[in-house]
């Protein structure tokens, strides 16, 4: 085992590992930290946590317990992968766990590198836009839970970490690795412990896949992966996503990611599938939860027949939303809608449906834990940061979307690409 990647939310997870193994990496998927009696081979895991908004000591604690099964596995390098537009607040929780992580290694330095180009993240000077916009210029600035009103990295990281914050610049990665690991040494012994990264296309992240190689921990969104899997790739080993081809008949789209794309998406494929809009009035109602759970299953095993998967959908649009959070509580209303989308698929799956397509890290945290799935292997991308994935130890495979990933088309892209 080479590389243990440490992840802070379910698809995230699943979007670095689908990077590793297009870059010629056999991956492992693992949901949350597993027992040492896990079977795992692979040359890269990637540990995927709830840690990206809980308290600060609880993504710490979880992150640590990652680290130590992934070095009872031996790895000689460690990943700590967060979102590419940097969630998180001034509490936390990227700094305080970056630190932890450090600590724990014994290491005085790592770098920050979010950027994905392909999906229109880069960084410039320190400053990480999303497409043509600044992150505080982007929806991102709306977020419900982690809402980001400043675009510098350099203070965002100095703001809830404990150290100080440099940077290497464009013009310093276009000279290639060796000045970029020149200019982190400089950086090191002016006591900076952290270095922003800019990334501008991806030439620049194989530039830090070639200077970062041996620096026990980096840290940063899935596009630092590339540089780094072709640093450890090992020639003439075979297609390292055959062991996560998409397998099964039956398939549903589950959607609770709000996200600006995932409403787009939504609204695409109303147009061409089945669909149902979960009413979070009868999720909160515990006296008819149950019923509505097998109602829901019953409507999805009756469109199981149709050209296209049949769609249950909690996304809304931005207005729609703040009214549901100001009507029931944004907490409740997410985790009723959660545990109703559990009910769904534990139904789903005694009835033989064995392709699940799901928007929104936490609904793909909630559908894999209640289809009981703790590993699985990556296989072939739809989009870019999103494979499909086949559980380890079940004849289930599932697409694991985050919010913004993948066209207007994914849903159904997922399906007449990889045909049930």
């Amino acid at each position: 085992m080479l590389l243990g990647v440490i992840a802070d939310d379910f698809t995230g997870a699943t979007d670095i590992a689908s990077f590793l193994v297009e870059n010629g990496l056999p991956t492992v998927q693992l949901n949350g930290v597993p027992r040492d009696d896990l079977p795992v081979e692979a040359q890269a895991v990637v540990i995927s946590l709830k840690s990206r908004s809980c308290p600060v000591a609880q993504a710490i604690e979880q992150s640590l317990q990652a680290l130590a099964w992934l070095q009872r596995q031996g790895c000689r390098q460690f990943y700590f992968k967060y979102c590419s537009t940097f969630d998180s607040t001034a509490q936390g929780n990227i700094g305080p766990v970056t630190d932890a992580l450090l600590d724990a290694l014994g290491e005085s330095q790592t770098v920050i590198s979010p950027a994905l180009p392909v999906n229109g993240r880069t960084v410039y000077q320190g400053y990480l836009f999303v497409s043509d916009q600044l992150l505080a210029e982007s929806g991102m600035r709306h977020h419900p839970v982690t809402p980001m009103t400043d675009s510098n990295l350099l203070r965002l990281m100095e703001a809830q970490a404990q150290g100080r914050c440099g940077l290497v610049n464009a013009a310093e990665m276009d000279r290639g690795a060796g000045a970029v690991a020149e200019k982190l040494r400089q950086l090191a012994l002016l006591g900076m412990r952290y270095a922003v990264l800019d990334t501008l296309n991806e030439q620049h992240l194989l530039t830090q896949g070639a200077a970062l190689k041996d620096m026990k921990l980096v840290t940063g969104g899935s596009g630092l992966a590339i540089g780094l899997a072709r640093q450890w790739a090992q020639p003439g080993q075979g297609s390292p996503q055959a062991a996560g081809a998409p397998q099964g008949a039956k398939a549903v789209v589950l959607s609770g990611s709000c996200s600006t794309m995932t409403n787009q998406q939504v609204a695409r494929y109303r147009q061409q599938a089945a669909a149902m809009a979960v009413d979070v009035a009868r999720c909160l109602n515990d006296a008819e939860r149950t019923a509505y759970i097998t109602e829901l299953a019953d409507w999805v095993q009756q469109q199981a027949n149709a050209p296209l998967a049949p769609l249950l959908y909690a996304t809304a649009e931005p207005e729609k939303l703040q009214q549901v959070q100001q009507q029931y509580g944004m907490a409740a209303a997410s985790q009723a809608v959660e545990s109703l989308f559990a009910g769904v698929v534990k139904q789903l799956q005694q009835q033989g449906f064995s392709r699940f397509i799901v928007a929104g890290g936490e609904t793909s945290g909630v559908v894999t834990q209640a289809l009981g799935i703790r590993g699985f292997h990556i296989g072939p991308c739809i989009s870019p940061g999103v494979p499909w994935v086949r559980a380890i130890d079940q004849s289930i495979s599932l697409a694991l979307k985050s919010g913004n990933f993948g066209d207007e088309n994914f849903f159904a892209r997922a399906q007449t690409e990889f045909p049930l």
